[in-house]
């Protein structure tokens, strides 16, 4: 099981940050409140939030991160998918139409994806429809805290893979999303 202390394939940990929630005011919404303050830790799937609600109360933080964990590895294969397909390609038509959920908008940012030059925003176009056509789901990656190179090379290294190690991946770094976007909004 994945847990707030565990590494990504870079040694790097999920950082704690300020937050604006409480964990004496999470266990104390409602569930409907719960599944509103939370449901796009998973990008646009708020079942991992109804899930991990169903957890409370939590004994801390740690408890807390476990439940959406544990909503995300419990799921079937279709709802996996399902989440996976909810990601908006990186640097993707979603981000150059402003479409992009507020924690993808701030995270693509934090790695430069809104300032590619044209030739940059074009290799990520190639490499969005290269993965897209391989695998049939997005490339998904937790960007906050990298660079554009670093990204375009995991692209380039991911596109190797084969599809069952690819579906892994992007559900490890959709756990690594969720934990960072968790550390956010939760005090340390």
């Amino acid at each position: 099981m994945t847990t707030l202390d565990s590494r990504d394939d870079s040694g790097d940990e999920p950082v704690m940050s300020e937050s604006t929630v409480s964990l004496d005011q999470v266990n104390s919404l409602s569930h409907e409140d719960f599944v509103a303050t939370f449901g796009d830790i998973a990008e646009h799937s708020p079942w991992v939030a109804e899930k991990a609600a169903a957890e409370r109360p939590f004994a801390d933080r740690r408890a807390m991160a476990e439940a959406f964990i544990d909503a995300l590895l419990t799921a079937g294969e279709p709802e996996k998918l399902a989440l996976i397909r909810a990601h908006p390609d990186l640097a993707g038509r979603a981000a150059i139409a402003g479409d992009l959920a507020e924690e993808s908008k701030r995270e693509q940012a934090s790695a430069g994806l809104d300032q590619l030059t044209d030739d940059e925003r074009a290799r990520f176009s190639a490499l969005n429809e290269a993965y897209q056509a391989r695998f049939g789901f997005p490339f998904v990656m937790a960007v906050k805290g990298r660079s554009k190179d670093e990204i375009m090379a995991a692209f380039e290294r991911r596109l190797q893979h084969d599809r069952a190690r690819e579906l892994r991946t992007a559900l490890e770094q959709i756990e690594r999303i969720a934990l960072l976007r968790l550390n956010e909004l939760l005090p340390s």
